[in-house]
């Protein structure tokens, strides 16, 4: 796990400053509208942008309500917070509106099968991003690129696209909204290494049902977290379900070749996934909970800061030591009534130390031969080490944590997967504080 010899994590960048401080003077001269963030006003932008008024299944209302209330009572936004929540609102608005509309038109959207997708289930920081990309490098497999999870929806006219007479513009969307993160922190780049067209999680399309982590990891809404973690999270799946159908048919992709789908967010809701995915293969990942703690926390806390002045670092240490915590709980609960022969166990170090040797046990489990897939993933490798410009630097002390603090939390997990620890290990009953 990696250290560093401040405790004080690091600040946002000037860029944040100038564009909040342009903002709150925009707003004070009649030049920058309110951010207006109350359902009427942002569902009634957003019908009158798009011209009609079916949102689809209307759960996602409620998962919203609760969001903008933990908004306007927790997340304490700055001015340049407040403008980047109404365009993240108005785009998911927007899509939910155009997918009906897709829906309509071409009803064998929603008739193409899911057929036993792959689905790889950790914490945060545990290794799923990489193992998705590797079995993303098999054409077997289909996969969401980023540009996909920013803007899962086709927009009109799309038929033009897949035609071939017009390109499509949300790759290049993609582009300026990652150019403009970089700007608004940089470490973006380090923390999760990405491109327009490189695979990515489906974290968005639970998004467009207002629900997930992802909320959580760039504000502070501790109230919405927890009313999440209260609901079944069915409909957010059955949502996503249908914007992967409609993804695999604006990529004129095969129905009958499996997905690969990924985000930690599984772990909290692996029941909803099973119901929607009921022939799910599972792949679970592991690693120290030092730096799964210390790592979602630096990845949280490099968010948060760009949207609040007033973020605090114990706060979003104590946050993601309580969200890891449950995740893991729910995951091992989860597992007892998923049959053995449809999951297996991948560790972190195991990867680190033979990624060809993990990813031909995880290939055995599919029932697949990997030598075809050996080339691809060897260019993914490749890839990778110029992506990630700069290792990712954190420690738990720049959050208010303690290892031995983190341990004891999450001792059973270490001991029920046999999680091997980074660096020296002391004694296991010095080490869970026993």
């Amino acid at each position: 796990m990696s250290q560093q010899k401040t405790v004080q994590p690091p600040r946002r960048t000037k860029f944040i400053d100038i564009l909040d401080s342009t903002l709150r003077a925009g707003r004070r001269v009649g030049l920058v509208a309110p951010a207006g963030l109350t359902k009427p006003e942002m569902l009634a932008r957003a019908i009158e942008d798009v011209g009609r008024d079916d949102f689809g299944d209307p759960w996602f209302e409620r998962p919203l309500d609760a969001l903008l209330d933990s908004i306007h009572g927790e997340a304490r936004l700055n001015a340049a917070g407040d403008w980047a929540a109404r365009q993240q609102f108005h785009h998911v608005l927007r899509d939910r509106l155009l997918a009906q509309t897709w829906f309509e038109r071409h009803p064998e959207i929603l008739a193409r099968p899911i057929p036993h997708p792959v689905v790889i289930v950790g914490p945060m920081r545990s290794g799923t991003t990489r193992l998705h990309r590797l079995l993303a490098a098999d054409r077997r497999f289909a996969h969401l690129r980023s540009f996909e999870t920013i803007s899962p929806v086709p927009r009109p006219g799309f038929e033009e696209v897949m035609a071939g007479r017009k390109a499509d513009f949300r790759p290049k969307l993609a582009s300026r909204i990652m150019k403009v993160a970089r700007l608004a922190n940089p470490r973006t780049l380090s923390i999760h290494p990405t491109g327009p067209f490189e695979p990515e999680e489906e974290l968005g399309l639970l998004v467009a049902s207002m629900y997930g982590m992802k909320h959580e990891a760039q504000w502070t809404v501790p109230s919405y977290g927890r009313w999440c973690e209260g609901e079944d999270a069915t409909p957010a799946y059955r949502h996503l379900a249908n914007l992967l159908r409609l993804v695999g048919w604006s990529q004129q992709e095969s129905s009958l070749r499996p997905w690969i789908l990924k985000t930690p967010q599984h772990m909290l809701d692996l029941p909803a996934l099973l119901k929607v995915f009921p022939d799910a293969r599972l792949i679970f990942t592991h690693r120290d909970p030092r730096a799964v703690v210390g790592s979602a926390a630096s990845l949280a806390w490099n968010q948060t800061i760009i949207y609040s002045d007033q973020a605090d670092p114990h706060t979003v240490g104590r946050e993601w030591l309580r969200k890891t915590g449950l995740m893991v709980d729910r995951m091992m609960e989860a597992r007892r009534a998923i049959p053995a022969e449809r999951m297996i166990d991948v560790q972190y170090d195991e990867m680190d130390r033979d990624w060809r040797g993990a990813m031909a046990r995880v290939y055995c489990f599919l029932g697949l031969e990997m030598d075809s897939a050996v080339t691809g993933m060897e260019r993914y490798v490749e890839r990778s080490r110029a992506l990630k410009r700069r290792p990712h630097r954190y420690s738990l002390s720049q959050f208010g944590l303690g290892e031995n603090e983190v341990l004891d939390r999450l001792e059973d997990y270490v001991r029920r997967f046999d999680v091997p620890m980074e660096g020296a290990v002391p004694p296991p009953r010095r080490l869970f504080g026993r």
